[in-house]
């Protein structure tokens, strides 16, 4: 088959060479033109296809190729030149796939089964992304097109079949997805976060995916939180004008790494005071807690720590393991239809040839048929219609039984004894 894979992932690589071994929309296209056997120079060695999938937690590079060991030691001085960082720092991260491994490894890939969160759908989206970069760079052929459809067909059915990604599995997700439950359309809702926190940030572009357009940033430090804001597309503010916006807010985030509680009933009272009916829901994903849980004592005011949180997330996670099953059977069955089809490939040519031999003969035969017969025309296209039926017929079962033993393993064998009993190779090259 000669389909090689070479990639690292958060399985295989730290964050550290990651963050090195990744390529920018920009450095993508620019990669993906060695792939292109028209730019002879720059081509990479043995490689005759190829496609790169880079994102937050794993670098692959797909590629069909002509000789595996050739390219693999290609590959790996195209990938230390490309990122700028030498092959010694990240050659021990790297696992490396062929045929049938590497098919079925990019069908777990986008199940969802190799993701550092599992079920997540967010990778299907990157898989198309990078066919679709691949493709318009002229690196991709037949063999490797029809693998990423597959493929991208195999995480569809995963999504509609089962229920790997019903439930949210991270805490942001989980979060997100409570605010949801307890406040309904976030369209119109406003968000402020306390503290510039990673897991803060996580959880606030969680809801902005959820339809929140309203986010204020608050922080010590005012210029990390105006940076903050700037990413969300949100306003900053100081501490020192904390209190109208927890008025204000429909929703709060808080992490801020505070040695102790920022939040407590006696903060929030005044601001509950003025908010009616309108429920407050506060999200705490710091450790140690930012909000003191006496603050849940005031009406109307929710709050989800980060153990809470977590609980909720992991259940998630246990349901969704138990549809590993379901989605490694989609896994096998695409894995299978696509090595069928690859390896009924080497009889392609024998059938079509054999069809174009039988087809010239049956137009011959008519020929001389209609020359001998005075027919109508509806007469003639009635005859035609029916030698065509007699030909499919005829050919159909010899067609299916030849690749079947191809997917078997015998496709060599049994095309040239059909090439042979039929004289195929000599009606090739008469034509």
């Amino acid at each position: 088959m000669k389909i090689l894979l070479l990639g690292l992932s958060h399985k295989t690589a730290p964050l550290a060479i990651r963050e090195q071994l990744s390529f920018t929309p920009t450095m993508l296209r620019s990669a993906l033109t060695h792939f292109d056997s028209m730019h002879s120079q720059a081509h990479v060695e043995g490689v005759l296809e190829g496609v790169i999938l880079s994102t937050c937690n794993r670098l692959e590079v797909y590629t069909r190729v002509s000789q595996p060991e050739v390219a693999r030691e290609a590959l790996v001085k195209f990938l230390s030149q490309a990122c700028d960082i030498p092959p010694e720092r990240f050659v021990d991260h790297l696992y490396v796939l062929q045929d049938e491994e590497a098919v079925r490894h990019l069908m777990r890939v986008a199940a969802g089964l190799d993701s550092m969160v599992l079920g997540e759908p967010q990778i299907l989206g990157q898989i198309t992304t990078a066919y679709e970069a691949a493709l318009s760079q002229n690196a991709v052929g037949t063999v490797l097109s029809a693998l990423f459809r597959a493929a991208i067909h195999a995480g569809k059915r995963v999504r509609t079949e089962t229920a790997i990604g019903m439930n949210p599995a991270s805490i942001s997700s989980v979060a997100a997805n409570t605010a949801c439950e307890l406040l309904g359309d976030l369209s119109q809702r406003r968000v402020l976060l306390i503290g510039v926190g990673k897991m803060g940030a996580i959880a606030a572009r969680a809801l902005i995916k959820r339809g929140v357009s309203k986010i204020v940033v608050a922080n010590r430090t005012y210029q990390n939180a105006l940076e903050l804001a700037q990413e969300l597309n949100g306003q900053a503010i100081t501490f020192q004008q904390l209190s109208p916006e927890l008025a204000r807010a429909d929703i709060i985030i808080t992490a801020t790494g505070a040695p102790h509680t920022i939040l407590n009933r006696e903060l929030l009272e005044p601001a509950v005071a003025v908010r009616g009916s309108r429920p407050l829901f506060i999200i705490d994903i710091a450790v140690p807690r930012d909000v003191d849980p006496d603050v849940t004592t005031l009406p109307n005011v929710h709050l989800r720590d980060i153990d809470s949180l977590q609980d909720q997330a992991e259940m998630n996670t246990a349901e969704r393991r138990a549809e590993i099953p379901n989605v490694e059977r989609i896994v096998e069955e695409e894995t299978s239809q696509f090595v069928a089809w690859y390896q009924s490939r080497d009889v392609v040519p024998t059938i079509t040839t054999m069809r174009r031999w039988v087809e010239e003969i049956r137009r011959q035969e008519l020929e001389r048929l209609f020359h001998r017969l005075d027919l109508d025309e509806r007469a003639r296209q009635e005859v035609d219609r029916m030698t065509h039926r007699l030909v499919n017929k005829i050919m159909h079962e010899p067609t299916t039984r030849l690749k079947q033993e191809a997917v078997m393993g015998n496709g060599v064998e049994y095309t040239s004894a059909l090439r042979y009993l039929f004289g195929l190779d000599e009606v090739a090259h008469h034509n």
